[in-house]
């Protein structure tokens, strides 16, 4: 039996941040809900010592030859090294057999994809269909794709960018002008850069909120994507509180590791608050957006079943296009 082993160029040459990554996650979210999907909990491992952390994830979709074991981390610091902040692998078994199939080197290249696609996914069915005007709070790669993939769903216009590094936040902003041909600016404040706007993303590793309640106003959707362990928390915890519906894509892992997390953990939410599952809108069980003046708030942590659905579609296209080294095991 041989293994593919892929590369970090291979994968970005086959997989794009595009509408079959979209659709892909949609219907990762979709089997999710129908049941059958075996998913285990997230494996979180801190390293403070150097602001750094390790995650593990996988997930068993019924009716896939595969499944995936993704392994990600983040350490923070890294760019005043000139380091990526994040990494990771991804290791595709074959589900009859559990022999390995592929080993795909991505350094988190997929993870970006997976986690941008699913922002999409939440604005297609939570923002509003007119939605031109986004805000996103963060400056790294994934405020890019965030704004990249939103932009795939809904026909924004105006992006408004706030980061801690003022800096930063300009060129991430002169990078969307160019890249996207969206009028981008900078805001001095978080509030400012949230006021007016259609969708907000908040894309940090935040322990303490950055967006808080009172700037949510009647219409807006907010993907919060940047908690995913139980020692960050991007919102307010009001702000779910406030919210006509909060969505999740898991209410598990989010009440572990989320927004969800925090809001029941202060008390704004009780730990039995009516949310809904990102998959239940997807497969039609739930309805998304019901009200223009609706405010609602998408608490994504990233599942496994992300991981397994991208794993997936990236192998069939590498080793479609002839990609990847076998190794006789």
């Amino acid at each position: 039996m041989s293994i593919t082993v892929l590369t970090e160029r291979e994968l970005r040459d086959c997989v794009k941040l595009d509408r079959e990554a979209v659709d892909a996650v949609e219907n990762a979210f979709t089997a999710l809900d129908r049941g059958g999907v075996q998913m285990p909990p997230v494996v979180h491992l801190a390293i403070p010592d150097h602001n750094g952390e390790m995650d593990a994830k996988t997930a068993y979709v019924p009716g896939f030859d595969s499944f995936a074991l993704k392994v990600s981390t983040g350490f923070f610091e890294n760019p005043a090294l000139g380091l990526p902040s994040l990494s990771g692998l991804m290791n595709l078994f074959d589900a009859k057999t559990g022999r390995v199939r592929a080993v795909l080197l991505d350094n988190g290249y997929l993870t970006d994809v997976r986690t941008a696609a699913a922002g999409a996914v939440a604005a297609a069915h939570l923002a509003r269909r007119g939605a031109k005007t986004a805000a996103v709070l963060g400056t790294g790669l994934q405020a890019r794709l965030q704004v990249e993939a939103l932009s795939i769903v809904r026909p924004i216009e105006a992006v408004r960018v706030w980061g801690r590094d003022e800096a930063k936040a300009q060129n991430l902003a002169a990078s969307l002008r160019d890249e996207l041909s969206v009028s981008a600016e900078a805001c001095g404040r978080a509030q400012d850069a949230v006021r007016g706007a259609d969708v907000v993303v908040t894309t940090t590793p935040a322990a303490e909120p950055i967006l808080l309640a009172e700037w949510l106003e009647p219409g807006t959707h907010v993907t919060a994507m940047g908690s995913d362990s139980g020692d960050k928390n991007e919102l307010d915890p009001q702000a779910l509180a406030r919210a006509t519906r909060v969505i999740v894509d898991s209410r598990a892992q989010c009440l572990r590791l989320g927004e969800l997390r925090s809001a029941v953990e202060t008390g704004a939410l009780s730990e039995d608050a009516p949310v809904t599952e990102l998959g239940a809108i997807t497969a039609g069980r739930a309805r998304g957006r019901e009200d223009d003046g609706d405010v609602t708030v998408c608490d994504l942590t990233g599942t496994g079943v992300q991981d397994t659905a991208i794993a997936t579609v990236a192998y069939r296209k590498a080793t479609a296009a002839g990609y990847g080294v076998a190794i006789d095991t």
